[in-house]
């Protein structure tokens, strides 16, 4: 090797190490707005469960729990499909509410583990007098 190229074939390891810097970024990037995305409709699927819920004509946690199912499997799939309600109505200030509960796994990116962060999202809505 001459004294005048000593760096040569730097600019491949250089790329290797810097494209993988830059995927691993994008790739958390993309995680990150999926794990928003679910938060975000889990949260709106139990408020509106619970809305549904403590409607006048329904009056029913579990009738507010099957609806945020139902909106779940539509909007995200099966999978996450896990809202629930108390089986005792639950009171706020004295006044009786519908609360509907949702645990999920947040999906990865990284699909061969077998472990993933969870969610929690509650709704709560004023039960309507008949």
């Amino acid at each position: 090797m001459s004294r005048d190229q000593p760096d040569r074939g730097s600019a491949a390891v250089d790329f290797v190490l810097v494209g993988t810097l830059v995927t691993f970024l994008f790739l958390a990037v993309v995680q990150l707005g999926i794990d928003f995305h679910v938060r975000n409709v889990l949260a709106a699927c139990a408020a509106e469960g619970a809305r549904y819920g403590a409607n006048a004509d329904v009056a029913d946690p579990q009738a507010g729990a099957d609806r945020a199912n139902d909106l779940i499997r539509q909007s995200l799939g099966g999978a996450y499909a896990k809202a629930t309600a108390p089986a005792q109505q639950d009171t706020a200030a004295g006044v009786p509410v519908v609360t509907v509960t949702v645990n999920a796994r947040l999906p990865l990116l990284a699909w061969f583990l077998p472990f993933g962060p969870s969610v929690h999202a509650t709704g709560h809505a004023l039960l309507e007098p008949r």
